[in-house]
């Protein structure tokens, strides 16, 4: 269903009585408004029910061999006009998706010379806001570098953020957010994307970016200069550049990232919201039905050692199978030494028979990922090596180390899911930067990692309750996160040890909601076999799924608690967790149809307290309404699936 009316007529109506440089455009359902303002300079300003989440903001260009560009421009063109349509994503959170926005398009043009073109382009939906510039083609086709893109996002108050500082531009951006306030970033931070910000009790914010292609990554800097509590764009530089260097190097026609901000009156209406996917382009392939998300096995976490070892293979491809599970990743050291000059990823490792471990999981219907370093990649021909798996029968690659996002990054990136994508392999990115919505257009990109994640818990103890629960209000709102949950050796905070086999903090209620609650259409279980088979949980690993039809936050605070509901077919699933605070919550199952059901649940006792590893399973039968009373132990959780009984 798609419907776009043109309302230029309508705007100028409605701009009437503002000014003749100001534009003014709200929602589809009226709670967001963003001003637009054409001085001397370009600017901007969202308000959410007339609270304002950011004030006069401007947008600017600094070139290397060029004037700035953003100031004494004239409007040539405007247009608004309103857009509403449904898709159907592969890689799902919601059965069907709906793009709903109002925009308007400015087509400007510099009044003095060198007289360069640009254009602008808002869109406001109900869950937020964003921008991006065009450069359309130009009187020469010079060749422009910006060393600096100038957008600002300006606040009236030192808000409350959830802030990860990366302090470079080089990293696997696996960082906590801490909670801290706007006007504690310091000029020093790099502040990493998504950040979530309390504008008000009843509106959050959070602002991160959508469809990178060819341009540098975005990060955040503090901007004293223009006042207290203002922030400015920082983009990641090329390769062996400065900070101060060069960052985008391009001919136009180009175009920016979309530039972000989610509102919601809840934190819990950002983790519902679809704004970054939408912003993004169709799906290209097409024909998407190879791409199949699912659960992994994985023969690395648990083991403070490669155990790059066939029969090891083969233990991780039966519990693939015993759990009903599709696929099994193969990490790393399959293909001998990696990022060495002789490194050679279509040659397999003289202690591993690839084809007898691939009929193998072939008699077992599981199949394979492979593992490989970025360097790797480009060290030979990736299309042959592409053209290799696919006749192996390879379901997909998982690319690590790239640590970095600037512009010959994003571009490798893309290259690299195209390529892929052409021989039906999908991608899991790992060393990565953050998602931006592009698994809409290429689906085969399943999830990435750019996360404080599970492995972690073996050298550190920052994978804490107060981290997992402010992962889905962060992190996750960019897309798909690789955690690799699934730790089974759950420890209570005075029993936790660093060490082998690994063990995690939390307890075996809150790993199992992990997996309803992260979002990762490729979802690998982390730990060993033996962890699994006959514990408290295996029969909920079994019924799991990595994609749903259906998602809702049921209650949530950053950093504290949070529930979601999740629908797969005519099964519901519901998780939640909790941080170093024991916590009560009631659940209202008023997502429910018609009819009885039957909940399978998984939660903590109160001997959880001195043993992580318990956790209560049992069947209670529920109806639509119930209020289900959720008991969890400090760093605890509940898990369920829920069942309709004939």
């Amino acid at each position: 269903m798609k419907r776009i009316t043109n309302l230029t007529l309508l705007l100028s109506l409605l701009i009437a009585g503002v000014s003749a440089k100001d534009y003014k455009v709200s929602s589809p359902d009226g709670k967001i408004s963003v001003t637009v303002s054409l001085d001397r300079k370009i600017s901007y300003s969202v308000q959410y029910e007339n609270i304002a989440v950011v004030e006069s903001s401007s947008v600017s260009f600094v070139y290397k061999q060029a004037p700035p560009l953003g100031k004494d421009l004239s409007v040539v063109k405007d247009e608004m006009k309103t857009v509403d349509e449904t898709w159907k994503p592969i890689l799902k959170r919601y059965e069907i998706v709906r793009n709903n926005y109002n925009s308007l398009r400015l087509e400007l043009k510099e009044i003095k010379f060198p007289q360069r073109l640009m254009n602008l382009e808002f869109r406001i939906f109900n869950d937020g806001m964003a921008f991006r510039t065009e450069f359309p083609e130009q009187y020469t086709s010079h060749e422009y570098v910006i060393v600096d893109e100038l957008t600002q996002f300006n606040f009236a108050k030192n808000h409350t953020c959830w802030a990860v500082n990366y302090g470079s531009y080089t990293t696997s951006q696996e960082v906590e957010s801490f909670e801290r306030k706007i006007g504690e970033i310091t000029p020093e931070m790099v502040i990493g994307l998504p950040m979530t910000i309390k504008i008000d009790e009843k509106c959050y914010a959070a602002i991160t970016e959508a469809d990178i292609e060819n341009y540098a990554g975005m990060y955040l800097k503090s901007n004293p200069q223009n006042g207290e509590f203002s922030l400015k764009t920082a983009l990641s530089p090329r390769k062996g550049q400065p900070e101060n260097g060069d960052k985008v190097v391009f001919k136009t026609p180009h175009k920016t990232p979309w530039r972000v901000i989610m509102i919601g009156e809840t934190p819990g209406k950002l983790v519902e919201s679809e704004i970054v996917t939408n912003l993004n382009d169709p799906c290209a392939i097409e024909d998407p039905s190879w791409i199949k998300p699912g659960v992994s096995s994985w023969d690395h976490w648990w083991s403070g050692e490669v155990k790059m070892e066939q029969p090891v293979i083969y233990e991780y491809i039966d519990l693939a199978s015993k759990m009903g599970w599709p696929y099994m990743l193969i990490d790393w050291q399959w293909y001998g030494q990696f990022n060495q000059k002789d490194a050679d990823i279509k040659k397999v490792a003289p202690q591993l028979n690839m084809p007898e471990i691939l009929a193998y999981a072939k008699s077992k219907n599981v199949r394979c990922w492979l593992w490989m370093y970025n360097t790797d990649v480009d060290r030979f021909n990736f299309e042959e090596a592409c053209a290799l798996y696919e006749k192996w029968g390879i379901a997909g690659i998982k690319i690590d180390f790239m640590d970095s996002d600037d512009q010959e990054m994003v571009n490798w990136y893309h290259r690299v899911v195209k390529t892929a994508a052409k021989y039906h392999l999908m991608v899991d990115f790992h060393g990565a930067f953050k998602p931006d919505g592009w698994q809409r257009t290429y689906p085969n990109l399943a999830t990435r990692e750019g996360v404080l994640g599970n492995e972690y818990n073996k050298w550190s103890l920052r994978i804490t309750p107060e981290h997992l629960c402010t992962l889905p209000f962060t992190r996750m709102l960019a897309g798909p996160m690789d955690f690799t949950p699934g730790g089974f050796l759950n420890r209570n905070p005075d029993k936790f040890q660093n060490g082998t086999p690994a063990q995690v903090l939390g307890t075996r209620a809150n790993t199992l909601s992990q997996f309803v609650i992260y979002d990762s259409p490729y979802l690998v279980a982390c730990d060993h076999p033996k962890n699994y088979y006959g514990q408290v949980g295996e029969d909920f690993l079994k019924k799991v799924k990595s994609v749903w039809d259906d998602t809702k936050v049921l209650n949530g605070a950053v950093s504290e608690y949070i529930t979601l509901a999740r629908r797969s077919g005519k099964i519901w699933f519901i998780g939640s967790m909790t941080n170093s605070f024991g916590r009560e919550l009631e659940v209202k199952l008023d997502f429910l149809g018609d009819g009885k059901y039957k909940m399978t649940s998984f939660s903590d006792t109160e001997k959880t307290k001195e043993n992580a590893e318990i956790a209560e399973q049992k069947e209670t039968m529920v109806k639509k309404g119930d209020i289900v009373k959720l008991k969890m132990a400090p760093g605890g959780g509940f898990a369920a699936w829920i069942e309709e009984v004939k």
